[in-house]
């Protein structure tokens, strides 16, 4: 939720607590109010998740920002400008929004007049596609990649759908000359990959395993076996958190043979799913087997094209350890040395400025965390390695999170803590995790 009071402190470049506190310590002086900074987790409620601060703080911020609390936490849709009306009774020293519209005013027909001039490019070279306009859909294609784990699908998802029809027309134009196919066809595969998998995270699983074949389509027109085997592991992606794990395992093993020669992280990533799937189907041996084997592989790699695209095309080490602890904690396995690779996890997902960063690799690492500690009894670190889970926007609530939270509840219902006050009130707030509409584009 995109409140007018996140709103106006981004455009003052406030983001975290320690950007908010000098400005609202300021504004506690002038009102004579003492004692009254909030937890950093208390800001952070407030900023993301829409949550209406208590009335100890509501004057300060009053002061500070110069609208009434009604007005701040008022939700700003995606791409409008909010027009209220300060109060004019706080104080003339506080920073007001409106003086933020003109910069904001500015970026957004910047950014008009660039996509414009983009679309005389593309349309430009009107008997042949030109090296730069090949170059603006590279240039888009390795951005979205490199966004996609990392913001909300609600703020990527035009710009995606935009730049997946720009590879359409391109292609459909007849102006390609037959040694542009091949890498067209390529970033028509990965932004299908890509709208394939934005479906997915939104429960549209027809849509998303018809993105999956357009996707297939495109890799084989590339003749691309990288992406083929990727297009697999969507597939497997899709039916695992549609509870299909025999279907799951499937497409891993299919796209398994496809990467059997290949030296990226693909085939690593298609080991990871086929154990994940034979973990819900019970399959303890399979997961140990391809497990094993998946490390002893990890060494022998050789980054390709995809994994220099980064993003969902890469395997890297960290989401290999998630997956691996995931597929134990399916299997039911707790204990002290499998927390420590969960805690591990975690760890690795927790600085957002490391390349491989993934919100949705971080949350579903610590559900993981919590079903492991779960299965060792301590209901109080599974309680606050969710946490954080909880307390993601609904921006961030995909498909993927929201059931990996679900499994949480279903351990703490058939679990020994289950009759717990903890417990219940744990498997009451899992309950109404998910929103009414899950990740949607806004």
């Amino acid at each position: 939720m995109r409140t007018f009071f996140r709103y106006i402190l981004e455009e003052q470049d406030i983001r975290t607590l320690d950007d908010f506190l000098p400005p609202y310590r300021e504004a506690a002086a002038r009102l004579g109010a003492e004692n009254v900074d909030p937890s950093r987790s208390t800001f952070e409620a407030w900023f993301y998740n829409g949550r209406r601060p208590q009335k100890t703080f509501r004057r300060v911020i009053v002061e500070m920002l110069g609208y009434s609390i009604a007005d701040l936490w008022t939700e700003v849709p995606a791409g409008t400008v909010p027009d209220f009306r300060p109060l004019s009774s706080t104080s003339p020293a506080a920073p007001r929004a409106n003086l933020g519209m003109d910069l904001d005013h500015m970026k957004r027909t910047g950014a008009m007049a660039v996509q414009r001039a983009k679309q005389f490019l593309l349309g430009a070279d009107r008997e042949r596609v030109g090296d730069d306009t090949l170059g603006l859909l590279n240039d888009d294609l390795v951005r979205l990649v490199g966004a996609y784990p990392r913001e909300p699908l609600s703020e990527i998802w035009t710009d995606l759908l935009e730049t997946q029809e720009q590879v359409f027309r391109t292609l459909e134009g007849g102006r390609v000359r037959p040694s542009q196919l091949r890498e067209l066809h390529f970033n028509a595969g990965v932004l299908a990959f890509l709208v394939a998998k934005g479906f997915n995270d939104m429960e549209q699983r027809d849509h998303a395993s018809t993105m999956a074949r357009v996707a297939a389509s495109h890799a084989r027109d590339a003749e691309h076996d990288g992406l083929s085997a990727l297009v697999e592991g969507l597939k497997s992606l899709i039916a695992y958190w549609a509870d299909r794990p025999t279907d799951a395992m499937h497409y891993a093993r299919q796209g398994g043979h496809i990467a059997a020669n290949l030296k990226g992280t693909v085939g690593l990533w298609l080991l990871g799913l086929e154990a994940r799937a034979a973990a819900v189907l019970g399959d303890e041996s399979t997961v140990r087997s391809v497990n094993r084997l998946s490390t002893e592989r990890r060494d022998r790699v050789v980054l390709d094209d995809l994994d220099e695209l980064g993003g969902l095309l890469t395997y890297s080490r960290e989401k290999q350890l998630y997956y691996s602890v995931e597929a134990e904690a399916l299997l039911g396995h707790g204990g002290a040395h499998l927390a420590s690779q969960a805690e591990e996890a975690v760890r690795a997902f927790s600085d957002p400025e490391a390349p491989f960063w993934a919100f949705g690799d971080l949350a579903g690492s610590q559900c993981d965390l919590a079903l492991v500690r779960l299965h060792s009894e301590d209901l109080e670190g599974a309680a606050a390695a969710l946490r954080p889970v909880l307390d993601l926007p609904y921006s961030h609530r995909n498909n993927g999170i929201i059931v990996s939270a679900q499994r949480v509840r279903q351990a703490l219902m058939s679990g020994p803590a289950r009759t717990a006050l903890a417990a219940r009130e744990l498997q009451e707030e899992i309950e109404i995790f998910p929103p009414r509409r899950p990740a949607l584009p806004g």
